[in-house]
C-alpha cells in the first residue's frame, strides 16, 4: 500500500500561496487515506492521457484560429478551394413561395370587334406576393422569378353563326410574342372553356395581363350565378405561382 507523507505547514508554504490553500491541501491529503498500488498507477495513467488529449485539442484550436486569421486577411485571388474547409457556409434566409388566385364575377363583353381588351379580375381568393393592381386587369409580382400563370375562361356565343375569339398575354403592357390562341364558337349558345398556362420570367414590380379580341360582339366571357346544386361560375379564373423557380 501507498501512504501520503504528511508535509509540515512550513513545507507547504513554499508552493501554496496562502493559509486557506494550506488548510484545503491538508484536508485533501488527510481524507485520501491509503490507495492500492494499482489504483495509484491507474490514476497516474488516466491523468496523463487526459492531459495529453487536452494539450492536443488546444493545439488544434490554436492552429485553426491562426488559419482563419490568415484567410480573413488574404486577398480573394490568393484563396484556394481548400480554404472553404475553414469557413462556415453563409446562412441563407428561407425563401417563401409567391402565389395568388383571382377571379371575376361579371360577364365581360367586347364593345367593338377585332379590338384588344384586357380581362379584369374583381376578386382575390388567396395572395402572397402576387396581387391585383388599381387597374384590375393587372396582376403584379413583388419578387423576381419564373412564374406560372394558369387561367380558365368560360366563353359563350349569344347569336347564330361562327365567331372567333383570341386570347394572349402581356407583361408590362407589351404583348408576349407567340402567346396567342384562337377559339371558334359555333351557333347560338355555343360555349366552351378555354384553359392553358404561361410560364414567364418576371422582375420585381412587373405585371401580367390576359387580353382578348373577338370577331363579333356576341362573343362574351360568361359569368353565371349559383344554381343549386352548382356553385357560381366566374367568367375568368387565374392562378399564379412561382414554385417552379
Amino acid at each position: 500500500m501507498y501512504k501520503f507523507t504528511q508535509l509540515t505547514r512550513n513545507q507547504l508554504a513554499k508552493f501554496l500561496p496562502d493559509h486557506e490553500s494550506i488548510k484545503v491541501f491538508e484536508q485533501i491529503t488527510a481524507n485520501a487515506g491509503e490507495l492500492l498500488p494499482d489504483q495509484i498507477d491507474q490514476l497516474t495513467l488516466d491523468t496523463g492521457i487526459a492531459q495529453s488529449n487536452a494539450n492536443a485539442a488546444l493545439d488544434s484550436l490554436d492552429r485553426i484560429a491562426q488559419a482563419l486569421e490568415l484567410l480573413a486577411t488574404a486577398p480573394p485571388e490568393a484563396r484556394t478551394s481548400d480554404d472553404a474547409a475553414f469557413l462556415l457556409p453563409p446562412v441563407q434566409p428561407e425563401k417563401r413561395k409567391r402565389y395568388g388566385t383571382f377571379y371575376d364575377t361579371t360577364t365581360q363583353v367586347p364593345a367593338a370587334i377585332n379590338t384588344a381588351y384586357p380581362i379584369t379580375f374583381n376578386s382575390t381568393d388567396l395572395s402572397f406576393g402576387v396581387y391585383r393592381g388599381a387597374t384590375t386587369s393587372r396582376i403584379y409580382v413583388d419578387e423576381p422569378g419564373v412564374y406560372d400563370f394558369q387561367f380558365s375562361a368560360q366563353l359563350d356565343n349569344t347569336s347564330g353563326g361562327s365567331h372567333l375569339i383570341f386570347i394572349w398575354c402581356r407583361v408590362n403592357g407589351v404583348d408576349v410574342a407567340n402567346s396567342a390562341s384562337q377559339m371558334r364558337l359555333k351557333g347560338t349558345d355555343g360555349e366552351l372553356v378555354s384553359a392553358w398556362n404561361f410560364v414567364l420570367s418576371m422582375k420585381d414590380g412587373d405585371y401580367f395581363e390576359l387580353v382578348y379580341s373577338a370577331s363579333d360582339t356576341s362573343v362574351q366571357i360568361l359569368s353565371q350565378a349559383a344554381a343549386a346544386p352548382v356553385p357560381a361560375i366566374p367568367s375568368i379564373l387565374l392562378t399564379v405561382t412561382n414554385n417552379i423557380s
